[in-house]
């Protein structure tokens, strides 16, 4: 019995995930959907570039400090 009542309440949020996913995608139209996911893309990237610049600037902050200006230190 147990079983049969977690089978149905998942089948409730699968059918109410799947509603939502279809309102969503009829909302935005082919081309939307498309468009947003390249925004999300570019966010990502942007991001993922900004942290990397970041990390540059206190890498280089830290050698300053460091007093390891050489950038041919071996890294292993």
């Amino acid at each position: 019995m147990k079983r049969l009542v977690w089978m149905g309440i998942g089948v409730a949020i699968g059918v109410i995930a799947f509603r939502k996913v279809t309102e969503a995608q009829s909302a935005l139209g082919p081309e939307g959907l498309n468009r947003a996911v390249g925004r999300l893309a570019d966010g990502v990237y942007d991001f993922a570039d900004a942290v990397r610049a970041g990390m540059r600037e206190r890498e280089t902050d830290l050698r300053s400090a460091l007093g390891v200006d050489s950038q041919d230190v071996v890294r292993r």
